[in-house]
């Protein structure tokens, strides 16, 4: 019974996926490949790994004795490479990082030519999506998240994190005024976000509350396209110190509300799927973005 490693990859990404049309985009191959491949692999074994309908796929008893075994062997086999790359120190393979527009433009395109330059084995891989992702079908090693985490079966690494400003173009204050306190803001445009509505709780104090649930007069479905909205002079708008700090340094936005703002600090992490030590590629990304963070 000649068992390859790749006849335990193909079954767990198929597990993991759902569906075999997944783990084919995943994996690069066919369908029909990937069901031909499963086939033999139940051959070899003399038993059925997986009960498959039009509609879904279920382990069967057998199966999920098997998947437990494949993924400790998969992973024995990528620690045992991955130390092989850690005594060389030459990390290698593709990496693909996925991060909203506005964290990809500010915090890291500007340092990809030296982790470039540091790295040059590994080949990036560089997405941009508002919304959260599905790490396996998109076939996404990291996902830079913001905000509460959900639970899931993600492992997370915190990056940092990141103060939130009310700011406004001078020349939108000039125009309107500058609102004295969080509830003058009813008199102005307000810049928000189509989705998710916590991303229109601002951190401002007011009265006995601690956050400010706004009413947005103009919204966007992502925090780069509000930045350019602000720049314009089309309203205010709540967004990340790493969005807008040099725009307040270089006099392009203005902080207000500074006295009622509560301070908070958005979290920042790295989301992956290992369950074991990091790929090398992966840790020494993470290591160096934390840095520059």
């Amino acid at each position: 019974m000649n068992i390859h490693s790749d006849d335990l990859r193909i079954f767990i990404a198929v597990v993991d996926c759902g569906t075999l049309s997944a783990a084919a985009e995943q994996l690069g191959q066919t369908t029909s490949g990937l069901s031909r491949a499963l086939s033999r692999l139940e051959q070899k074994l003399a038993t059925s790994l997986l009960t498959r309908t039009t509609r879904r796929m279920e382990l069967t008893e057998e199966g999920h004795l098997f998947l437990e075994k494949a993924r400790t062997i998969i992973t024995a086999m990528e620690e045992a490479e991955e130390t092989i790359q850690v005594r060389h120190q030459r990390p290698s393979g593709r990496l693909r990082v996925d991060a909203s527009p506005p964290f990809m433009l500010h915090c890291i395109v500007p340092h990809i030519a030296e982790f470039r330059s540091s790295y040059p084995d590994i080949t990036l891989e560089l997405t941009s999506n508002d919304q959260n992702i599905d790490l396996l079908e998109q076939r996404t090693d990291i996902a830079i998240r913001h905000g509460a985490l959900q639970d899931s079966m993600l492992h997370a690494r915190r990056l940092g994190a990141s103060q939130l400003y009310i700011v406004a173009s001078p020349a939108y204050l000039r125009l309107h005024g500058t609102p004295a306190d969080a509830t003058q803001l009813r008199q102005h445009q307000l810049l928000g976000f189509t989705q998710p509505d916590s991303l229109n709780t601002w951190p401002l104090r007011h009265q006995q509350d601690e956050n400010l649930s706004i009413s947005p007069t103009l919204l966007a479905s992502g925090g780069e396209t509000i930045r350019q909205l602000a720049l314009h002079g089309l309203g205010i708008a709540c967004l990340s110190a790493f969005m807008v700090r040099e725009d307040i340094a270089h006099g392009a936005l203005v902080d207000i509300l500074a006295p009622f703002n509560n301070g908070y600090r958005q979290q920042i992490h790295a989301v992956y799927y290992r369950n074991t030590q990091l790929a090398r590629r992966i840790s020494c990304f993470l290591d160096f973005l934390q840095l520059k963070l």
